[in-house]
């Protein structure tokens, strides 16, 4: 295998040590330097004291779940990318961990090949994104390094996931962005989970965007997808 830049460096948030010596034995061999932590609290400080590459974190962690820890990092603004491991591997778990702000889902247990696979993707991933620092579209502001969003200058407090949906709605501004499209963009899914995640998360961006203003700004475009509408009306009241 094409061996990745030996600075890739990696941290491992795993409290089980059978599986940690695994994982390490997978992926060190492969050029990477893996830090490991054993729990979620430590695992947060190490990621907010270091630049990691890449951060893959097993979802039950005892005290800090793996999903507390993934909600705290997004919060700080720590956009590494996240390789979530668990056992659990129904595309409701997957859902769940790709939606709390995940970049990938491996169940457990995993191919070794697979895994390698993925970190590297993920990394390249990482590595050719080219982002404007600040993106534009009508009365809509998006801070991209800072993952921050604003309408008109008011600041919308949005989750790790609103964000994600119109950092990708923004990319395609004024054009429709489908289901699939977001399945896959966002959700890193390549099938339809028969859930209405979806829909909820369309629903709970639509407030944030429009709450406080008397234009919509979010169109929802009937058998087809979603679109940004472009306006530059200043704020209600």
């Amino acid at each position: 295998m094409t061996t990745p830049t030996p600075s890739a460096h990696l941290l491992l948030i795993e409290d089980e040590a059978d599986s940690a010596r695994i994982i390490r034995e997978t992926l060190e061999p492969e050029g990477f330097v893996v830090t490991w932590c054993t729990d979620g609290e430590k695992g947060l400080s190490e990621a907010g004291e270091t630049a990691y590459d890449l951060i893959v974190l097993d979802r039950m962690l005892p005290g800090i779940s793996g999903i507390e820890v993934l909600a705290q990092l997004r919060q700080a603004g720590v956009a590494t990318p996240v390789l979530m491991l668990s056992a659990l591997s129904r595309s409701e778990n997957r859902v769940d961990g790709l939606e709390g702000g995940a970049d990938d889902y491996l169940g457990k247990p995993f191919d070794a090949h697979e895994l390698i696979a993925r970190v590297k993707a993920l990394l390249r991933r990482s590595k050719n994104q080219v982002h404007t620092a600040v993106m534009l579209f009508g009365d809509l502001e998006l801070h991209v390094k800072s993952r921050t969003a604003y309408r008109a200058g008011k600041h919308l407090a949005l989750s790790p996931k609103e964000y994600d949906i119109l950092k990708l709605l923004m990319d395609h501004a004024g054009d429709t962005v489908t289901r699939d499209m977001l399945l896959q963009k966002v959700w890193k899914l390549n099938f339809d989970p028969q859930t209405n995640v979806i829909d909820v998360n369309m629903s709970r961006l639509r407030n944030r965007l429009e709450e406080g203003f008397t234009q919509p700004v979010l169109e929802t475009v009937r058998g087809a997808g979603f679109r940004l509408l472009r306006v530059q009306t200043p704020k209600a009241g």
